[in-house]
């Protein structure tokens, strides 16, 4: 199970691979998206994919083909990943753990 920060938008999984037991796990309670930012997508089918990339994007790299696969779901989901991560760039709640900015330029660069 990965735990995604709605503060600085790290995304961390833990060493070994086991549960951390959250309650939303256990409890089958859907995760709540918007607490990271009203610019954060909350439906599952953007907001995860969007998620993994963001957590992915510190190593673009390495990480290459998988942002661009969750990029591209978030895209066929019905949302801009793009424009989410400049309006959370704006967001005065949010310090991202990477430079959004910079990422978001590569990604462009990725995707289109």
């Amino acid at each position: 199970m990965a735990e995604f920060c709605t503060h600085c938008l790290r995304l961390e999984c833990p060493a070994d691979g086991t549960d951390t037991g959250d309650a939303a796990t256990d409890t089958g309670a859907e995760p709540e998206f918007a607490a990271v930012s009203e610019a954060f997508p909350t439906r599952r089918s953007q907001a995860i994919p969007l998620a993994l990339a963001i957590g992915l994007a510190s190593s673009l790299a390495t990480n290459r083909s998988a942002i661009e696969t969750l990029l591209k779901d978030v895209e066929r989901a019905g949302t801009d990943p793009l424009l989410v991560l400049d309006r959370l760039q704006r967001d005065p709640s949010v310090e991202p753990a990477i430079d959004l900015e910079r990422r978001q330029h590569q990604l462009e660069q990725l995707l289109y």
